[in-house]
């Protein structure tokens, strides 16, 4: 059977999964259970579908950029075709689980709401915190390259303060800097700051022996030997750094606010909403924090990608 056929059968079949569930009353799975049959077979189509994208990608390099999209596109669609049926069609209460479609009608029909929680957890504490911890972390890493003290005191204090939990830092800054966004961010830069020394130290101890001893052949003083031969070599380190804190920041923000905040924020929105059982706000605000923590990651990857193209790990996709 000729390939084009065949995906018009199982796009058949993905589209038929989808009238199903978008039609059908609550609970219809337990009335009709062979229709859990077309939701296995919808898996399968939805699995072949991937499998051609995927040899097309590799037969076809034009359509690469294509495909790199469509595939993760198509498998989220299938999961969550997966999630609204089995949520629908066994009639799960909305306390344990709600379905994706109540979940995206409460993020729709609340946005103004969810543009204050993310203005006072993200655009206030995250950056606020980030930066600063992000910029002493660094900062004081280059101190202590030069310095052995600093290097003995600092390394094993972050290993500690790496192993202390969020909930118990949280209650402490609330108290220090108050119920603000400025407690938040207090917690963020304790969260960032030893993750970026720590990769910073590591990056610019592992500078190259033969670039130092060029660099001072040319006669080059400490300015320009760091930043023509020090930080590009720690670049991958700090980049490291960088993307681990964007994710670190945005759970530090969300869990200081449960210790105290205003009426707004991330935090405040999970925590006064799960008191309501009122699960598909939570699970909106848990959508937004995660669309907000992937396009930070995301920036920083490409930045990564634009400042380290000299670099091997990226010389290979490139050429790809």
């Amino acid at each position: 059977m000729p390939k084009y056929v065949l995906t018009i059968i199982y796009l058949c079949l993905l589209a038929g999964q989808v009238v199903v569930v978008s039609s059908s009353e609550q609970g219809f799975y337990q009335q009709y259970p062979g229709l859990l049959i077309l939701l296995a077979l919808a898996a399968y189509a939805v699995t072949a579908l991937l499998s051609q994208l995927t040899q097309l990608a590799e037969t076809h390099p034009t359509y690469a950029a294509v495909t790199k999209v469509l595939v993760p596109s198509l498998f989220a669609f299938m999961l969550l075709l997966t999630w609204q049926s089995i949520v629908v069609g066994f009639a799960v209460s909305a306390v344990l689980l709600p379905a994706p479609s109540a979940i995206f009608y409460s993020l729709s029909n609340n946005l103004p709401m969810f543009w204050a929680d993310f203005k006072q957890t993200y655009l206030k504490a995250v950056l606020a915190g980030y930066f600063l911890g992000c910029s002493a972390g660094f900062i004081v890493a280059q101190l202590a390259v030069k310095s052995r003290f600093l290097r003995l005191g600092l390394v094993p204090l972050g290993n500690f303060m790496s192993a202390i939990p969020i909930v118990g830092i949280a209650p402490i800054m609330v108290m220090w800097f108050g119920f603000d966004w400025q407690s938040k961010a207090a917690v963020i830069v304790v969260m960032t700051f030893f993750p970026m020394f720590i990769n910073t130290l590591a990056g610019l101890q592992s500078t190259d022996a033969i670039h130092n001893d060029l660099m001072h052949t040319y006669a080059a003083n400490k300015s320009q030997i760091f930043i023509k031969s020090q930080l590009p070599q720690a670049l991958p380190f700090i980049f490291n750094a960088l993307k681990l804190n964007s994710t670190l920041a945005l759970i530090g923000a969300i869990v200081a606010e449960f210790f105290g905040t205003p009426i707004v924020g991330m935090g405040f929105r999970i925590s006064t909403e799960v008191g309501r059982m009122n699960m598909d706000m939570v699970w909106a605000t848990i959508v937004v924090a995660a669309i907000a923590g992937s396009l930070s990651y995301g920036a920083l990857a490409l930045l990564e990608r634009s400042l380290l193209f000299w670099h091997p790990s990226f010389r290979g996709t490139h050429k790809r």
